[in-house]
């Protein structure tokens, strides 16, 4: 290759020559990077999300590829963020793609060393008879005055911060149901 072919192929020679003065078009392309498509272009479908980390709910595409997610972004339709995403957002396809993500519900017995996993139905049975036990242990009808309460003060509920107003409505109804006191979400901590 001449010198004058090498500076023709140049980045910078392009940029101060061509019809692409800010270098961020065809100036800034090498022929490596022309081949390139975005993920976008080729996924078979998109769908709308919002995005896990917080209460904001920013808007997101998720992209999908022979049935698997190869690109999360922002959605510009959405009134809240407009097509933004912060960096958590914006990496949040690492979420469902990472290698390390649980995909199995995984118990360790009290004072046990090793992970065991158990399937589904197992495991909520496990709660369910958990919370029932810890309400029945903890259960106050009244109080020393003999004034009724009907309360537990043995369950809690922390409501996580991309929940909706009616999940959070759902929520606030069953624990007081239980008579749990302490009900919280997330988003206001």
């Amino acid at each position: 290759m001449g010198v004058r072919t090498w500076i023709a192929s140049w980045p910078v020679y392009r940029q101060l020559t061509g019809t692409d003065p800010l270098g961020r078009g065809a100036a800034a392309k090498s022929a490596g990077s022309s081949r390139l498509t975005a993920r976008t272009e080729t996924a078979d479908s998109v769908a709308r999300s919002v995005c896990p980390y917080c209460a904001v709910g920013c808007g997101q595409r998720v992209y999908v590829k022979d049935g698997q997610v190869s690109q999360i972004e922002g959605d510009p339709d959405s009134p809240i963020s407009r097509g933004r995403l912060c960096p958590k957002g914006a990496a949040s396809k690492n979420l469902v793609t990472s290698e390390l993500r649980q995909q199995k519900v995984r118990y360790r017995r009290p004072y046990g060393t090793e992970w065991e996993e158990l399937d589904l139905a197992t495991a909520m049975d496990m709660i369910a008879d958990r919370v029932v036990a810890a309400r029945d242990a903890t259960w106050e009808d009244v109080d020393a005055q003999g004034r009724p309460l009907h309360r537990t003060l043995g369950v809690a509920s922390l409501g996580g911060a991309t929940l909706d107003n009616e999940e959070n409505y759902l929520i606030k109804k069953l624990f007081t149901a239980l008579g749990a006191l302490q009900i919280e979400n997330q988003a206001r901590i």
